[in-house]
């Protein structure tokens, strides 16, 4: 019955089968050749239902031409629909709405958006169908027009039309109108739930999505996908976990999609212990290590500190791209294994990979973190001489990090000025950062009064500089800038250290004293001072940037962030585990030469990862090799 009544709508003309002649035979029927076409799930076998369907003389029947010219599309011969719709005369509004389809669904806005002109042209009214096609992948532009079109010809309320309205809104980020259209939607479905979960989530809206997504009656993958990836492309990398968590307590099976998004998480938050139990998960599940699954391990365990765990994935990853690759070689940079990053690249070149301008971002970075500038500037000449691949502006902030960290500060600022393109606040400040670092304050300055003249600075130029006059002792010129910076209402981002303990991510700011554990905490870092004093440290005061007292320069190195998580690590931990901890920016000088000395006095391994790479304290030295 859905059948005959499918047919019979698609149907134009009436239809004589061919005549029969001699012995009686039983022909195969309209019906059957339908079904044969609609069961046929190979290309293979689709060609041979075609053929035995021009053998039995239908070759002009619109029903089933309709079928195949929907089946080769759908099977990915979209050329041969096209010659099917070609040949059929006066072709109704199904067979130009099942051509629209096919070139949406691979992909070819331009020419479906073609096909639905010349409809148009040849006085054929859309239907419902027609919207709901070419909606899929329409950018805002024709999506406007559309949506008149749509209002003319009445099918604007339709549930499937409005909701390909407000994904053709969402997607081009215009919030307010797709917010406007499904508010306005009589009946919502799934999908026009998820479309607009997607848009909030994608655009910041997180809040908004967050109450949509738990007023939903029926949710499947998708929307726990949307709303975790939401809370982890915004940073709130806490709230993806616990969703997840939440989500494995409904009783919702992850698919590929949902494990990239909580492991990317797991990195952010340097939750080893969690990314651990995932890669645990994913190897229970018989979900397959594919190149996605493999590089986001990679991904997660270099930045939870852990570069052999990333380095076992890697190698145990069948038919490896170059993005496998590059995960690796930018894990081995940002530990500072510049030697093992090197290694890797060659190996990469040597069995025929074209390395990509992320490769090399990887590889710069490497030597920049290992001081191997003549290495450097040999990769970055090769980049355009050798592999025809023009430098970006990220590749020359690596060269600018690179000779400005070994000294070559004058170097570095000629090779800024020079660039074929404009430099951004991340390459000054990094040149900036340099200036503080071998106290050149006349460079400092120099640069400074070259960004602010241009209208080029930010709040990082301005931190800066402070903090160069601050190294330098001119408190007058600290205290110029900071009248500027209160004036601008430009503030300093606070220094945050996250340690992860059985599963949970704890967090302190300096002089923090909001953990339920704070006693404990302060005492135990009264007794690391007295180590710290036993063995003959004396706190770098001269790194503190207030004009303040000696005493209390002490003071306030004594709690910050970074000694705080050490200090709980201490007293959370057992004896001879390894301390993994998590600062948003860089490790200050006093609090890495005091975690090389704690290393050695515990007999822990302590692992840092700052704002730039990462630092293995074990026995009393630092991976770095205090170059960092």
């Amino acid at each position: 019955m859905i059948l005959t009544t499918s047919l019979s709508a698609i149907n134009s003309p009436t239809f004589s089968p061919p005549a029969r002649s001699g012995t009686v035979h039983t022909l195969p029927s309209v019906e059957r050749f339908a079904l044969l076409i609609d069961k046929s799930k190979t290309i293979h076998r689709l060609l041979q239902t075609h053929a035995a369907l021009l053998r039995h003389g239908f070759h002009d029947h619109p029903i089933l031409n309709f079928k195949l010219q929907r089946s080769y599309a759908s099977l990915g011969r979209l050329d041969y629909s096209v010659s099917l719709f070609r040949r059929t005369q006066n072709p109704n509004v199904f067979f130009w709405t099942s051509i629209i389809h096919g070139h949406a669904q691979s992909g070819l806005r331009d020419q479906a958006l073609w096909y639905y002109t010349q409809m148009l042209g040849e006085g054929v009214e859309p239907n419902c169908f027609t919207f709901s096609a070419i909606l899929k992948i329409c950018p805002l532009g024709p999506g406007k027009l559309l949506h008149c079109q749509a209002i003319k010809f009445g099918f604007d309320s339709d549930l499937y039309v409005r909701t390909g309205l407000v994904d053709v809104y969402a997607r081009a980020g215009d919030v307010g109108s797709a917010q406007q259209l499904f508010d306005t939607m009589p009946e919502r479905s799934l999908v026009s739930l998820t479309a607009m979960l997607t848009c909030y989530a994608k655009y910041g809206k997180i809040e908004e999505a967050r109450a949509l997504f738990d007023g939903m009656v029926n949710r499947d993958v998708v929307c726990w996908n949307v709303m975790i990836d939401g809370y982890t492309q915004h940073g709130m990398v806490n709230e993806a976990l616990l969703l997840f968590r939440k989500m494995l307590a409904a009783r919702v099976k992850p698919n590929e999609v949902t494990l990239i998004s909580v492991l990317s998480s797991c990195g952010q938050l340097g939750a080893l212990e969690s990314g651990r139990w995932l890669h645990g998960f994913i190897e229970n599940n018989g979900i397959r290590l594919n190149v996605h699954v493999g590089t986001a391990l990679i991904d997660m365990y270099c930045k939870c500190g852990s570069v052999e765990d990333a380095r076992l994935v890697f190698d145990k990853i069948n038919n490896k791209d170059v993005v496998v690759w590059n995960s690796m070689i930018v894990g081995y940079a940002m530990h500072g294994f510049g030697e093992d990053a090197l290694q890797l690249f060659d190996e990469l070149s040597r069995i025929g990979y074209k390395p990509t301008d992320i490769t090399f971002i990887g590889v710069l970075s490497a030597c920049a973190y290992s001081g191997l500038v003549s290495e450097g500037r040999e990769i970055f000449n090769s980049m355009k001489e050798v592999y025809k691949i023009e430098p970006k502006i990220e590749h020359y902030g690596c060269m600018v990090n690179l000779l400005s960290r070994a000294g070559h500060l004058l170097e570095a600022y000629e090779l800024v000025k020079n660039m074929k393109i404009d430099p951004d606040p991340v390459l000054w400040g990094t040149l900036l950062g340099a200036c503080k670092l071998h106290r050149n304050i006349t460079l400092g300055e120099e640069i400074a009064e070259f960004l602010v003249s241009r209208n080029l600075a930010n709040s990082g130029t301005y931190i800066l500089l402070s903090n160069i006059y601050a190294a330098a002792g001119n408190w007058e010129g600290v205290a110029k800038v900071r009248t500027l910076m209160k004036d601008s209402g430009i503030q300093k981002e606070p220094g945050c250290s996250s340690i992860e303990v059985k599963n949970k991510v704890h967090e302190f700011l300096a002089s923090d004293k909001r953990h339920p554990k704070s006693k404990r905490i302060y005492t135990m870092l009264e007794e690391m001072n007295g180590w710290l004093k036993a063995h003959g440290y004396t706190p770098k005061t001269d790194i503190v940037l207030h004009d303040l007292g000696e005493r209390q320069k002490e003071q306030s190195l004594e709690v910050h962030s970074e000694k705080l998580a050490i200090a709980f690590g201490l007293i959370s931990t057992q004896p001879g585990t390894t301390i993994k901890i998590v600062k948003n920016l860089r490790v200050c000088q006093d609090c890495h030469a005091v975690t090389k000395l704690i290393s050695k006095i515990t007999g822990r391994k302590i692992i840092m990862r700052d704002r730039n790479r990462f630092h293995h304290f074990e026995n009393g030295s630092c991976s770095c090799g205090d170059y960092w």
